[in-house]
């Protein structure tokens, strides 16, 4: 079955309205923060791979719905980001971008380590490594193509399996990470939440935020602006780029555009940004994109992985979980703010930015807002993660050694 723009909206939305209905009855995923579409996506997820072994039934959703989502929560976040508060990300930020660099090599150190040890291509390990965990999906499907080239058969298809295995568990441990580490910590609690400007925190989706129809007008105009600067860009860059392996996603560049268009707006010509609006309509954007995401998983690509590549999958979660512990945690701080950004690294370092903020947001609407981690995890897991891995692995896969 292949659902169209009209219909792929209804399943997102009924994604949603099942994981919160999950979230608010059942106390274990409450307790440890499971985000409201990754607990009513895995049901889905669940459903469709049924029956497809039931009746070979299949679903297919519109993909473009999904990016468009994808690009308009990356935009919000840029359109949230004014200058006078990425100053503020200063120290911290620089420390979080040297942290993920140094899990960026570990886990590809894990994925080669493993696989030469297990009778696989070391060129493999990369796959298991940071091309989907760190990268995702669409890593995967640039350098899958690349792989097969160097001799790594049936790269992509195990790129696309490895990367969706990530992002559940990036979903998945995410919150209990946080949850443990905020034992004996002085939280914010709830009455933090509105800011020092008396606005509701993006941090808090669930709050209610006074919009008009003017300014909602008003704050669609800049996503679009945004996001047609970001098209733009892309054009140019993907001829500029044509002919090396650098890849630059258009998400990227919706969220440079966002920054761009905010702080020009609002220093150059004094426009005032509703960022109760930008607010909304980026949560509104990050729920449906990650429900789409999930219903759009083939969970049976897991089911195929060979053991010897779910081991080391195991062995990639447990590396995760051990390093937002006791690196990104100590190093950020080892308080509240410091278990949320764990709690995002997990998100990213797994599966998506997208992953990494519900994980965040999920911690924060329980306990209290976090400006800090909400300001620097996009910006690295969005920004500086996909340039440092493409570097990375650019040098992983030059060593002779590994073809």
């Amino acid at each position: 079955m292949i659902l169209n723009a009209y219909y792929t909206l209804i399943a997102a939305t009924a994604v949603l309205l099942t994981g919160r209905f999950l979230v608010s009855r059942v106390r274990v995923l409450a307790h440890f923060s499971i985000p409201e579409p990754v607990a009513g996506g895995l049901v889905a997820a669940l459903a469709v791979t049924t029956l497809l072994h039931v009746n070979g039934f299949s679903l297919t959703i519109d993909a473009g719905l999904q990016d468009s989502f994808m690009l308009m929560f990356f935009a919000s976040i840029g359109l949230n980001a004014d200058f006078s508060r990425l100053r503020v990300g200063g120290m911290p930020l620089v420390v979080l971008t040297v942290v993920v660099s140094a899990f960026i090599v570990l886990q590809n150190l894990i994925g080669v380590g493993l696989a030469s040890l297990l009778g696989l291509h070391p060129l493999t390990g990369l796959l298991v490594g940071s091309i989907t965990l760190t990268g995702g999906h669409g890593t995967a499907g640039g350098w899958g193509t690349m792989l097969e080239d160097m001799g790594v058969q049936g790269a992509t298809a195990i790129g696309m399996a490895c990367a969706t295995f990530g992002l559940i568990l990036g979903g998945l441990v995410g919150g209990p990470v946080a949850q443990r580490l905020l034992r004996g910590l002085k939280t914010p609690g709830q009455a933090s939440l509105e800011d020092s400007s008396g606005e509701i925190a993006f941090e808090q989706p669930r709050h209610t935020r006074l919009i008009t129809a003017d300014s909602a007008l008003e704050t669609l105009t800049l996503f679009a602006i945004a996001l047609a600067a970001a098209h733009f860009l892309a054009g140019i860059l993907t001829e500029a780029l044509a002919e090396t392996t650098v890849r630059l996603p258009t998400f990227v560049l919706a969220l440079g555009s966002g920054i761009i268009v905010r702080n020009v707006l609002s220093r150059v010509f004094n426009v005032v940004i509703f960022d109760r609006c930008v607010d909304v309509i980026g949560n509104v954007s990050l729920s449906l994109f990650l429900a789409m995401a999930m219903l759009s998983l083939k969970l049976w690509q897991l089911v195929d992985l060979a053991i010897p590549l779910l081991l080391i999958l195991c062995v990639q979660t447990v590396a995760m979980v051990c390093y937002a512990s006791y690196v990104t945690f100590r190093f950020l701080g080892r308080d509240y703010d410091a278990a949320v950004i764990a709690a995002g690294h997990c998100g990213f370092g797994m599966g998506a930015t997208p992953t990494a903020v519900a994980n965040m947001q999920a911690v924060t609407q329980k306990f209290g807002i976090s400006h800090k981690a909400f300001l620097i995890v996009p910006l690295v897991g969005a920004f500086f993660v996909d340039i440092l891995n493409t570097i990375l692995l650019s040098v992983f896969t030059a060593l002779p050694f590994l073809r």
